[in-house]
């Protein structure tokens, strides 16, 4: 089995609030036109997902090596055939698509790895049982040392055991948008973390391990709880 490899510098964290009942119809079409096709334009399709707090709300990363891949890569898959044959049916789906973050990781060895496991082929349809969390932590500044040591002594350890230690710390990449066809959000001072509960019920353990961050937050933690779909390679 290969190792666990490197994946992004630059991470879109993309949630999609769609009309009701189009998620399902959404996820199908991107499992089925949009993963591989996204990729073979020098991307990383990493991970699509239900948000179970929110039915209308479909949520996906994906990342780039830098600023100047990301702009190549979206302009040949936007440009492509793929997804002229193909947007329609993808856009009509959708009330807005412009909740964007544009992320980076706080150190090179807090990114997201490529797992030693292939995502699972086309026309697959089991969906795993874990639970993919993304905390996004709105701060007064950039993450500065001691915010960062406070997270590694309160956070990391309560998560650890509860079998669920981060696996990615990213935060807001300030660099300007290099694809502004695709709007992202700016003026935010985002700190985000990702773990993987092996299932529903261990995530709802984890409660009251926020309150050493409060100092440098600027608003509540949002907590997205996400339900990995039947291709996602993050599970």
């Amino acid at each position: 089995m290969p190792s666990p490899s490197p994946c992004c510098s630059v991470l879109e964290l993309r949630q999609y609030t769609l009309h009701p009942g189009q998620r399902d119809v959404l996820i199908s079409l991107f499992d089925r036109a949009f993963i591989e096709s996204q990729e073979a334009t020098g991307m990383h399709l990493v991970g699509q997902f239900r948000d179970e707090d929110r039915p209308d709300r479909f949520v996906w990363l994906r990342g780039f090596r830098d600023m100047a891949s990301r702009r190549e890569a979206l302009s040949a898959f936007y440009g492509g055939p793929v997804w002229k044959e193909h947007r329609n049916a993808a856009n009509v789906t959708m009330q807005d698509s412009d909740n964007v973050l544009l992320l980076r990781p706080v150190r090179p060895d807090t990114g997201l790895k490529h797992p030693g496991t292939p995502r699972p082929p086309p026309g697959a349809d089991a969906r795993p049982d874990s639970r993919v969390e993304v905390t996004l932590c709105y701060l007064k500044a950039p993450a500065d040392e001691a915010f960062l040591t406070c997270f590694e002594q309160h956070v990391r350890p309560v998560l650890t055991e509860l079998g669920a230690t981060p696996k990615a710390l990213f935060q807001t990449e300030p660099a300007e948008n290099t694809f502004p066809a695709l709007p992202v959000r700016t003026g935010e001072h985002v700190f985000a973390w990702l773990t993987v509960f092996p299932d529903a019920r261990r995530r709802s353990a984890a409660k009251g391990w926020a309150e050493p961050l409060q100092p440098w937050l600027s608003a509540p933690l949002e907590h997205l709880t996400l339900s990995p779909t039947a291709r996602s390679e993050l599970r």
